[in-house]
């Protein structure tokens, strides 16, 4: 683990230590409150992307900083994101966080030019860091990880058809879901990417693709051997506001799916 992983993994296991493990499931109701229609906020997120605003901007500064809760407030914030900047999302899986059950981590990002670098997803139930630089590969805390297919028959498939149109929805639901094994996604993007990595979900398809959400898992299943990229081939860009993004466990999965897709019709609703 390098200096700089270490560090950011100090910083992630305070953050977790301070303001979210001790809400987990110890929530005031005055502390949980909905930003926008199925999209809570807590305390604990604003108090952990604060903390790591100010952290990110000592530890390297110059480097811009894109919080969630910062964008939601202010779309100027966005800007950024064509240059060096970190992305922070302070929870990932705010709901189930919030509903005291599931999934949830801290995910960190750290961009330039558009493209993602380096990755940190700190899963403070587990004290479990996925990392990953960009040409180094993947790691789980120490281990050097390797993408690979469930081996299932059907092939297994995570998707958030909650974000699809409807046309969209009706089209996967009577064209694609029929050939694969259909698994629950974990509604946290920091768990989704190490279950296709770890031989868990073969692939996963999202609609909704914010930086926060998918800038660190991305580029974590790529340096594991695997696939995200969107449906056209192009990879996936923090700075780009399209839709649509594809994650397999192996580049030959991500083919095959896409072909299905292409076959029947089906295309991001941008």
């Amino acid at each position: 683990m390098s200096a700089l992983d270490g560090e950011i993994l100090a910083l992630l296991r305070f953050a977790a230590e301070r303001s979210i493990l001790p809400r987990w499931r110890n929530l005031a109701e005055h502390e949980i409150e909905e930003k926008a229609k199925d999209d809570l906020v807590t305390i604990a997120d604003r108090e952990v992307e604060q903390f790591l605003t100010e952290a990110l901007d000592r530890l390297a500064p110059g480097v811009a900083v894109v919080g969630e809760e910062a964008a939601h407030s202010d779309a100027s914030v966005l800007d950024r994101l064509t240059g060096a900047c970190w992305i922070i999302d302070p929870i990932d899986g705010t709901s189930n966080f919030a509903k005291g059950h599931g999934h949830f981590a801290t995910m960190v990002a750290l961009a330039d030019g558009g493209e993602t670098i380096a990755a940190w997803i700190y899963d403070p139930q587990r004290d479990r860091m996925c990392r990953a630089r960009r040409g180094d590969g993947a790691f789980i805390d120490e281990q050097r990880i390797t993408a690979c297919a469930s081996g299932s028959h059907p092939t297994r498939l995570a998707a958030m058809t909650r974000y699809m149109a409807p046309e969209q929805r009706a089209l996967f639901e009577t064209e694609i879901a029929p050939h694969f094994a259909l698994v629950e996604a974990p509604g946290c993007a920091a768990e989704q990417y190490p279950l296709v990595a770890l031989r868990e979900h073969d692939i996963a398809i999202y609609e909704r693709v914010l930086p926060w959400d998918h800038a660190a898992g991305c580029l974590f299943l790529n340096e594991a051997g695997g696939r995200c990229a969107r449906q056209d081939g192009t990879p996936y860009r923090v700075d780009s506001r399209r839709k649509g993004l594809i994650a397999a466990a192996t580049p030959e999965l991500w083919d095959d799916f896409i072909r299905l897709l292409d076959a029947a019709g089906y295309s991001p609703s941008d």
